[in-house]
């Protein structure tokens, strides 16, 4: 493992926080609720469960109960990763969408089926110690007796109330006073606390089989919707192999596609090409090779990404070190360009949780856009997320909307590997921002050696198509001039987001855990 500097550069009004059981997620409640199941006497994937179901309540702007959720677990000897994004309904078909211009965003036309509950099952049949019930015995408080809402949460749920005040469901569960709860205000939503209760109870089976399916049917077969208890009976969550890419003697590990942390991995593939530590951090140099690598990554996700079943390439092309090393030569030190794919051949919530026994979990559970689609199955409390969006209406694309598919992801979990063992569970909630953010806090850590929380802390910039890139405030005047000079765009849109960082880094005993301060969590631990 790599000699971490202790310095902290960047403005910071967080220190990480050294201990033997520990989480990290971006909401300080729900990091407590996962500490409780520690306590409790429950490992790392008691403590990430209870965590992501409290995240429903407690941040309800970037997650719910009807979210898709993604998982990489290191158990203490192995590696395991979880797919649980949801298809699209069987009754989906090009002809249905031949209306659009886009994939629509709001509506029942941007629901696919909701995977978080199937992998909240999953996850605690598999590796939990705590009965599954007991994991939502916070949540369920919050729920019921009401939580005080915090700053940034609250913010993003003033903005929601403007984006759906013409969804009545909507509105009567998460502005039933015709506004969102301001910051410092108490929240209850009864309606959550009676449909986690049945899902605690049932194992889940009441969301995808029972009494919880039937109503999600009936409300979408109400207000036009095409999802059946058909389609909720027959998801499942997938458990497969990480994708992997080594990069300074550490190895990243991604869920594959139809995930896009294969973006994450090609672009290190590439860097690798280019021995970025000569370079200084924070030089003109690194941001300008990052963010070539990372256009050429992109160029190549949005190309070929899509459920597997539905693939026109084998995505371990993509990983080739021959087809790296070529992409790398199409980077100019000098100039900044807008690649395109090439051909090889043959709002988000993140957490991480670790314990003292050595079990590492990396878990992100999202709506996609907010609150999702603004649909609400009435007296339930579950939004249903809009991942439908991430579908493409192109006739040739791998990618494009039909029946029982899974669409393009943008949540991903991230896990970095030292010699076969486990190094950091992390991830840096965002959009299009989650593999731009793991490629650079793989870079700063175990490139330059700065500790997680100076990597979470420092500036972060994001490719935003063609030469623009957005830079946040912090990166010297100089540098900025010389990045534009060679042909950056350089904007900071007033409303871009450059995520949430949760980091979980491996100790000799103990774990360093950091959580980003543009979130309202925390990392909290024992």
């Amino acid at each position: 493992m790599p000699e971490l500097s202790w310095s902290f550069p960047y403005p910071s009004q967080r220190m990480p926080v050294m201990a033997r059981n520990v989480v990290a997620t971006s909401q300080p409640l729900a990091a407590q609720a996962g500490v409780c199941m520690l306590y409790k006497g429950g490992n790392a994937a008691d403590a990430a469960l209870a965590t992501a179901i409290a995240l429903c309540v407690v941040e309800p702007t970037s997650n719910g109960i009807g979210s898709d959720a993604f998982c990489i677990l290191w158990d203490g000897e192995r590696m395991h990763g979880l797919n649980a994004s949801g298809r699209s309904p069987k009754a989906w078909s090009p002809a249905l969408f031949a209306a659009y211009d886009r994939m629509p965003q709001r509506g029942w036309d941007a629901v696919t089926v909701p995977g978080c509950v199937s992998a909240w099952a999953a996850i605690s049949e598999r590796f939990g110690k705590l009965p599954f019930d007991a994991l939502f015995e916070p949540a369920i408080h919050y729920a019921r007796n009401g939580f005080v809402v915090s700053p940034i949460t609250g913010r993003s749920w003033a903005s929601a109330a403007r984006n759906y005040s013409d969804m009545p469901d909507w509105m009567a569960t998460f502005a039933p006073r015709g506004r969102a709860p301001q910051i410092g205000e108490k929240f209850t939503c009864e309606a959550q606390a009676r449909t986690l209760e049945r899902i605690a109870e049932t194992n889940g089976d009441a969301f995808y089989r029972g009494d919880l399916a039937k109503k999600i049917a009936a409300h979408a077969k109400k207000t036009g919707g095409a999802m059946t208890e058909d389609d909720l009976a027959e998801h499942r969550a997938d458990w497969v192999d990480t994708m992997t890419i080594d990069f300074q003697n550490h190895t990243l590990h991604e869920i594959p596609p139809n995930g896009q942390g294969i973006a994450a991995l090609i672009a290190l593939g590439i860097l690798e090409n280019w021995d970025l530590p000569q370079y200084p951090v924070d030089s003109a140099d690194s941001f300008h090779l990052q963010i070539e690598a990372m256009k050429l990554a992109y160029a190549d996700t949005h190309r070929y990404v899509s459920d597997p079943d539905a693939r026109d390439i084998e995505y371990a092309q993509l990983l080739d070190p021959n087809y790296l090393a070529q992409r790398a030569r199409l980077i100019d030190l000098q100039r900044a360009q807008a690649p395109a794919f090439g051909t090889p051949h043959s709002d988000t919530v993140y957490l991480a949780a670790a314990d003292e026994t050595g079990m590492m979990v990396s878990f992100i559970q999202s709506n996609y856009m907010g609150f999702g689609s603004g649909i609400v199955i009435p007296d339930t409390g579950i939004s249903m997320q809009n991942r439908g969006a991430g579908f493409v209406l192109s006739k040739d694309h791998p990618n494009r909307v039909d029946s029982g598919k899974r669409p393009y992801h943008t949540i991903i979990p991230a896990f970095a590997t030292h010699a076969s063992q486990p190094a950091m569970a992390f991830g840096v909630m965002g959009g299009h921002m989650q593999p731009q953010g793991h490629a650079q806090m793989m870079i700063r850590i175990f490139a330059y050696g700065q500790n997680p929380q100076a990597a979470c802390d420092a500036p972060r910039w994001q490719v935003l198509g063609g030469t623009n890139v957005g830079i946040e405030p912090g990166v010297p005047d100089g540098v900025l001039d010389d990045l534009r000079a060679r042909g950056h765009d350089i904007q900071i849109p007033p409303r871009i987001g450059y995520g949430g960082g949760q980091l979980i880094y491996k100790l000799d005993d103990g774990y360093c855990a950091a959580s980003d301060p543009r979130k309202d969590g925390l990392a909290v631990g024992y």
